[in-house]
């Protein structure tokens, strides 16, 4: 029944939303994902502007850097090692061309969103706190959307996605070294509960320091594989393009099959559009809400199209894309193992655990965010972060990888309908502030201001920005 669901959602809905906000975004903003990618680099190392309270006390700040890490937390994870395999087994190599696709156009999406959640934050005890709720909440003034959203987040990323992470992790374990899913499931509960415990300074601290350790060693181990076979590249390609055009036979049956689970696995790993990375862009301390919005949409093309190529290039090269039966994290696994021998099992199986463990805590903060939304009640709080960081980890560590995989499907595709009918309406602001923050720079101010009076026909419903 799940699947049925998910087909109708993704064949005929999300697809075409997806992909028509993509586009439309790119045309508004002029192409910002390609025009601006030298700003978004130097960004990264911006220093965090320091806040005041109302009290007249120092703001503790989160830096444009710790929430592009916790935001990568989430995307570089399960979707980039056994999502991009079950993208190949399923819908064939072509389905790493829609993956490309879907974040080349949504790259925009994410500035958008991400604009958006910095327009709208709200002060905090810690820092700042917004996202899409608080965006429908005081940009469209609905109260019940807002609400709805903030239900969906909790249960995709706080409790499916989090289950996810976790059946990936303990299946790689044991394929790696015969560990049981209940004790690997009983460990990762632990840490997580640990971590989670800690709130968002102690999250942004863990991802600074795992996130660029784990890409940049994934992205050497997957470079030194294509440049062993690198008479095989223009091979792959060809694959690739053919097969997703239909073009050449392969693995996956029809080309519906082969966008279908591209567009999929591709959101999945880059969640743009997703609403989920406005969450914690929101709780950034920067001088101009555009200057988060960049930062985001770094972080599609860190995710998608270089970790996720990463990880495609190295099964398409095994040639075992095509060996039945082979899915998953198992096949990231097995070709590895064909190219470097055993060391490649071990090398995934601990770097999905990094991968997927800063996913399980990224994700979390994303459902804390919307609880707190929700109710301030620190009862409902806590039972949260049990359920998260507890009970839904050891309930993935033993539950079927269908049956994760399609839950955290559905979820997604509620929560991408509900943000983008969100984004879509409320998107003409961050085209404005998009226009400003260029306007600023080109008149050589180097780091650009914004003062929430430069929009005064919403400047009530903006509470910071003062």
């Amino acid at each position: 029944m799940l699947s049925f669901i998910n087909d109708i959602l993704w064949g005929y809905v999300l697809i075409a939303a997806l992909v028509a906000c993509g586009c439309w975004f790119t045309w508004k903003t002029k192409g910002v994902q390609f025009r601006m990618i030298v700003e978004m680099f130097r960004l990264l190392t911006d220093s965090a502007t320091t806040g005041v309270k109302g009290d007249g006390t120092a703001r503790r700040h989160i830096s444009s850097f710790q929430a592009f890490a916790v935001s990568v937390a989430t995307r570089v994870g399960t979707g980039n090692l056994a999502g991009v395999a079950t993208a190949i087994a399923i819908g064939g190599p072509g389905a790493v061309f829609w993956m490309w696709v879907i974040a080349l156009l949504g790259s925009a999406t994410a500035f958008v969103e991400s604009t958006l959640g910095q327009l709208f934050k709200q002060p905090h005890r810690d820092s700042f706190i917004g996202g899409p709720a608080y965006y429908i909440l005081h940009g469209l003034h609905s109260k019940w959307l807002s609400f709805l959203f903030a239900i969906l987040i909790t249960l995709t990323f706080g409790l499916s996605y989090n289950s996810i992470q976790s059946n990936t992790i303990c299946g790689a374990m044991q394929e790696a070294f015969g560990w049981q899913p209940l004790v690997v499931g009983a460990v990762l509960s632990a840490m997580a509960l640990f971590i989670v415990f800690g709130g968002i300074h102690r999250i942004a601290r863990v991802s600074s320091v795992i996130v660029p350790l784990m890409a940049l060693g994934y992205f050497v181990l997957a470079l030194v594989v294509v440049i062993m076979n690198y008479q095989l590249i223009p091979h792959v390609m060809k694959v690739i393009v053919g097969n997703a055009f239909g073009l050449e036979q392969g693995v996956g049956g029809t080309i519906g099959a082969t966008i279908m689970n591209g567009v999929k696995r591709g959101l999945f790993s880059n969640e743009a559009g997703e609403g989920s990375a406005p969450n914690v862009a929101a709780t950034a301390t920067v001088s101009h809400p555009v200057k988060q919005g960049l930062i985001q949409a770094l972080g599609v093309f860190t995710d998608t199209l270089l970790v996720c190529s990463c990880t495609a290039f190295i099964i398409l090269i095994s040639g075992l894309y095509d060996v039945p039966g082979l899915n998953g994290i198992a096949l990231t696994q097995a070709a590895l193992n064909a190219e470097i021998g055993s060391f490649g099992v071990v090398f995934v199986a601990i770097a999905i655990f990094l991968f997927a463990f800063s996913s399980i805590i990224g994700n979390y903060y994303y459902g804390e965010a919307n609880i707190r939304f929700m109710t301030s009640n620190r009862h409902v709080i806590t039972l949260y972060r049990l359920l998260s960081g507890g009970v839904l980890v050891m309930f993935g560590a033993l539950a079927s990888l269908d049956t994760v995989w399609s839950l955290g499907d559905l979820c997604m595709a509620l929560l991408t309908a509900c943000n983008l009918v969100a984004i879509g309406t409320l998107g003409k602001y961050a085209f404005r502030l998009l226009d400003d923050y260029r306007r600023q720079k080109r008149n050589g101010i180097k780091e650009p201001t914004f003062h929430r009076s430069q929009l005064p026909e919403i400047a009530s419903d903006i509470a910071c920005w003062e």
